[in-house]
C-alpha cells in the first residue's frame, strides 16, 4: 500500500488530469482514466462512462478550475476515494460554480483507473 501522502499525491495527479481533459475536450485522454465500470452520480442523475466521455464531443466544457481543500482516504492496498472542492468556470459563463467532489481510484491490471465518482453542488457560504 501507498503511504498515504504518496496516496494523495498520485490520485490528485490523477483528478488533475480528468479536470484537464474537460478543459481540452479531449475525450480519450478523459476514457482512459476510467474504468469502463464507471460510475458517476451527478446533481441530474446517474450516469456511465459513456455519458462522461459524451460530455466532450463538442468540445470543451470547462474554461478554468482550481482543486482545494483535498483529502484521501485508503480504502484498501491498491484503491483509494479521492476528496476535494472544486471551484469551476463552465465554457461560455461567467460565474463560477462549486462542487465538493469525491472520486474512487482503483489500481487494476497495474494502472489507476477512476471507477466512481459524486459531485455535490455547494451552495450558500463559500462560493464565490
Amino acid at each position: 500500500m501507498e503511504k498515504k501522502t504518496d496516496l494523495k499525491e498520485t490520485l490528485l495527479a490523477l483528478e488533475t488530469r480528468v479536470w484537464d481533459a474537460l478543459v481540452t475536450g479531449d475525450g480519450d485522454a478523459d476514457g482512459a482514466l476510467l474504468s469502463e465500470d464507471f460510475i458517476g452520480v451527478y446533481p441530474d442523475g446517474i450516469a456511465g462512462k459513456d455519458a462522461h466521455t459524451g460530455q466532450l464531443d463538442s468540445g470543451a466544457t470547462v474554461a478554468d478550475y482550481r482543486l482545494s481543500e483535498v483529502q484521501v482516504r485508503a480504502t484498501g492496498a491498491d484503491s483509494g476515494l479521492l476528496i476535494y472542492r472544486a471551484d469551476y468556470l463552465r465554457v461560455g459563463k461567467t460565474d463560477w460554480e462549486v462542487m465538493l467532489v469525491s472520486s474512487l481510484w482503483e489500481k487494476r491490471n497495474g494502472a489507476w483507473m477512476n471507477s466512481f465518482s459524486q459531485d455535490t453542488p455547494l451552495t450558500g457560504e463559500g462560493v464565490p
